[in-house]
């Protein structure tokens, strides 16, 4: 299963053609996707109109839904958090520390458009989507 990140969706949403919303164009429908809670927020809060959010709250609520949440997860992010500041990485923002913790604990690999995870990919095997081999 791929989790595609508020990065991608948010690019997807405004029609800004990147490798990563041309990916995810031509997977919907065709690949196991799954979104969460968090990403589902960061998305649908950017909405000016009632209109494009009732179209994108359509969509993004027919995908299978996973919550991203919990004790262990916090724990586990904030572990993942003060290590990568051990190796001299300070991630700019906390919810992509838990996305991508959540993604390696769950074995789900990720669609991003976001240089926060690429510390997580080098020093705890994060999987990612490589649009740069479309």
């Amino acid at each position: 299963m791929i989790l595609i990140d508020s990065s991608v969706w948010i690019d997807y949403f405004n029609g800004n053609q990147t490798t990563h919303t041309d990916w995810l164009d031509a997977s919907l429908g065709n690949t196991p996707l799954v979104i969460g809670n968090l990403i589902l927020t960061e998305v649908l809060q950017g909405f000016h109109n009632d209109k494009d959010f009732k179209i994108a709250r359509d969509l993004l609520l027919s995908i299978p839904f996973m919550s991203m949440g919990g004790q262990a997860l916090a724990v586990e992010s904030a572990m993942n958090y003060r290590f990568l500041r051990t190796k001299g990485v300070t991630v700019r923002k906390t919810i992509d520390v838990i996305i991508g913790t959540f993604c390696i604990h769950h074995n789900l690999t990720l669609l991003h458009d976001d240089r926060d995870f690429d510390p997580m990919v080098k020093f705890f095997g994060l999987e990612v989507v490589n649009t740069q081999s479309l």
